[in-house]
């Protein structure tokens, strides 16, 4: 029995533009499977591959029985292998795409049932019907498999838009965390000239450096005033580039909070008295422990920011900071309530974010920069603590309030 079909003159250039065609889809497959990042996409190609390869093996098997005769074609039971690893690729890796395959699968199956009623009408009358509804679920039938390839596409598409999303998302926060290391160094550049600055405006003001004339005072004076504020200002963004890059660091001890607050209050006593406003402190006492984990530069930090943000933001009137502790909340609370110009209710919410300062606060304070506030959050957050402020409205002053918990069980 000769298994081999005949084959004609031409038969051969047939078999090189299958060798051809089935060689450069392998090709091109496999270098798209190399290019692609996405290890989805690379499955999908890779079973392309395989099940081509069991295809082109077992179909190709024609071949042999052709050019060598009486060979059995045993190798295109291959070729029974492809349905499987097609469908394999199909379920497992969309290969393609299910939705599309049913509703093709659904609408055809629905045509050949209607076409075999047609031939098996008894009168013309029922076989005119089915042909008519034929044509109609031929029509919807398009319309279905036309809107489920749109939709697909419409899918693949926003797939596609995503995974660029995701891509430009990775570069934002490369490109974000880059400018927090050059603000970090930058700002770290800036500290040692800004010291020697203050230090040297300090000495001549207090005449350290020899008697200098009084109109020099003042331009010498502005000097070291502008010098601190931009001492601040260098330290709030270096402290903004530390939390962003994560390389803040603590160093957590039990400290006396109350101390704590005294010892700063003492240091920021002479723009106290500078500002004319009247000052209190009370802390509750009844041998009230008043030990707590922190890191105590970072505290103090904190504290020696918001009593100055109240002197600033206070031109007349009285500040009054206490503390005391909350039995029922188990925390210490520090509060500083001033008579200052208030915050509007609408930027309430937003006063703890970076470069966020009210209207009024501009007008008061124009040498702001909107960042001592965020960073105070930050430093109170990782001390698992809570920081807010409230307020009235503008003009009805204000009041921050700092949680801490104790370093002992309420």
């Amino acid at each position: 029995f000769n298994y081999a079909p005949v084959p004609g003159k031409l038969y051969i250039l047939f078999f090189i533009y299958f060798i051809f065609l089935v060689v450069d889809g392998l090709i091109t497959t496999g270098v798209e499977a190399h290019k692609t990042n996405k290890s989805e996409v690379r499955s999908r190609l890779i079973y392309t591959v395989i099940f081509t390869i069991a295809a082109s093996i077992g179909g190709g098997s024609v071949f042999a029985t052709t050019f060598l005769s009486n060979i059995p074609p045993y190798p295109i039971i291959l070729f029974s292998i492809y349905p499987a690893i097609s469908a394999y690729a199909i379920l497992r890796y969309q290969l393609f795409d299910v939705k599309v395959v049913m509703a093709q699968i659904f609408t055809f199956f629905i045509w050949i049932f209607i076409l075999i009623r047609i031939f098996l009408s008894e009168t013309q009358q029922e076989q005119l019907v089915n042909l008519i509804l034929l044509l109609v679920l031929i029509i919807l039938g398009l319309l279905l498999n036309r809107s489920v390839k749109q939709e697909v596409s419409q899918r693949e598409r926003i797939e596609l838009l995503a995974h660029d999303l995701e891509s430009a998302n990775k570069g934002l926060i490369e490109l974000n965390r880059q400018k927090s290391e050059f603000v970090s160094f930058a700002t770290h550049q800036l500290r040692a000239p800004l010291t020697a600055m203050k230090g040297y405006a300090s000495l001549l003001l207090e005449g350290d450096m020899g008697v200098i004339p009084e109109a020099a005072k003042v331009g010498v004076s502005r000097i070291f005033d502008s010098t601190n504020t931009l001492v601040t200002i260098v330290n709030d963004y270096l402290n903004i580039s530390r939390i962003e890059l994560g390389a803040m660091k603590y160093a957590f001890e039990t400290i006396d909070l109350k101390m704590l607050i005294e010892d700063t209050i003492a240091e920021i006593k002479p723009n106290i008295d500078k500002a004319g406003v009247k000052f209190t402190f009370v802390a509750e006492e009844h041998g009230t422990d008043y030990r707590t984990t922190a890191d105590r530069d970072k505290l103090k930090q904190v504290i020696f920011n918001l009593l100055d943000n109240s002197l600033k933001y206070t031109p007349a009137g009285s500040i009054d900071a206490s503390l005391s502790l909350d039995r029922q909340k188990r925390k210490f609370i520090f509060k500083i309530k001033d008579t200052g110009v208030g915050i509007a209710p609408e930027t309430l919410p937003h006063l703890f974010k970076k470069f966020s300062r009210a209207e009024n606060a501009n007008k008061t304070n124009i040498r702001g920069t909107g960042l001592g506030l965020y960073v105070a959050k930050q430093m109170i957050e990782a001390h698992n603590g809570n920081i807010r402020a409230e307020s009235d409205g503008e003009g009805k002053g204000s009041t921050f309030i700092v949680e801490l918990e104790p370093f002992f069980k309420v």
